[in-house]
């Protein structure tokens, strides 16, 4: 009797804490939610945050609140939330920034795929290659040559050193084997000023804003930076049908402490993608100029671990660091 009394209680101490983590599943988020990223508000990420914190409001009938912490390349931000505790309630809205800085950063506080779990995708874009009307080339192909017979006379505009917009021109340059300057601006907003006014001859873009430019005819379109040509600029060509293999797409994704419960990511994923499959997404996410990012954890946790072996090969390459 007593052999089978411990053995009895000994079972149950070792469900409890399965049981405690579903019922924990079952009863979240019981409280508010906080997505933290790493951008002032205004931009293509806050706004994407603010949809999927408003989207996961309504199914899940809990408040989701975003909440900006920019700053450090974003650091400062994922600082914040490797701190919090693994509960669920604090999560990253994550970036390709993330990626790029783990080689491109001499001392971090984080190592971001250690230190975080992926949870969901939410959407993913392609840049444009843009350039001032008045320039002798109009074609990738066009550009590599001027490049090669005028070595480090093309200047190339960016959001600032290790951007994203950045590690796409050094990508170009590291494939095609050619020399162009770069000039950093303090955001991609001024930098596409000084590209319209001819202060420099090109620049990349993100699709949402550097589409319409090409469409007005203020910036010539040289060819956007995914796999596929992109939806709202059908007539320009991708760089990778000159320099296969050539990808520079962003992506917001999120995050979590390390250590969060795998049933409160099951079901933030679970969520997430079913708000991903509606219409209403679709179109929404195409006005950005982006396609949903669906898939299961698993995939994210891919995504992110070739994205910062990817772009720590281009961090070398071009010899970026920040301190």
């Amino acid at each position: 009797m007593r052999r089978r009394r411990f053995l009895a209680g000994a079972g149950a101490l070792l469900l409890a804490p399965s049981v405690v983590r579903e019922g924990f599943a079952q009863t979240y988020p019981a409280r508010p939610v906080k997505f933290i990223l790493g951008y002032p508000p205004g931009g293509a990420t806050d706004i994407t945050a603010r949809l999927m914190a408003q989207w996961l409001t309504e199914k899940l009938g809990q408040t989701f609140i975003v909440e900006n912490k920019p700053g450090g390349g974003t650091n400062i931000a994922a600082d914040a939330v490797i701190a919090a505790p693994n509960d669920g309630y604090t999560l990253l809205v994550s970036t390709p920034a993330n990626a790029i800085n783990a080689s491109l950063y001499e001392k971090l506080n984080h190592v971001f795929v250690r230190d975080t779990i992926p949870v969901a995708g939410f959407l993913h874009y392609p840049n444009v290659a843009m350039v001032h009307p008045s320039v002798p080339f109009k074609t990738i192909p066009e550009l590599i040559a001027y490049a090669k017979q005028n070595p480090g006379k093309v200047n190339c505009a960016s959001s600032g050193n290790g951007s994203t917009l950045h590690m796409s021109c050094e990508l170009l340059k590291m494939m095609a084997g050619i020399n162009i300057t770069h000039v950093p601006y303090r955001g991609a907003a001024p930098a596409a000023t000084d590209l319209i006014g001819g202060q420099t001859q090109m620049m990349f873009d993100a699709i949402a804003t550097g589409a319409q430019f090409v469409r007005d005819g203020k910036a010539g379109g040289l060819a956007t930076t995914g796999k596929e040509r992109a939806e709202v600029l059908p007539n320009t060509p991708t760089i990778a049908e000159f320099l296969p293999g050539y990808e520079s797409t962003s992506w917001f994704a999120l995050n979590a402490p390390k250590g969060a419960p795998n049933e409160i990511v099951e079901l933030l994923n679970r969520e997430v993608n079913a708000i991903l499959a509606t219409e209403r997404t679709k179109q929404r996410f195409a006005e950005l100029g982006s396609k949903p990012l669906p898939g299961s954890a698993a995939d994210l946790g891919r995504l992110i671990a070739d994205e910062t072996e990817k772009w720590a090969k281009v961090v070398k390459f071009a010899g970026v660091k920040v301190t």
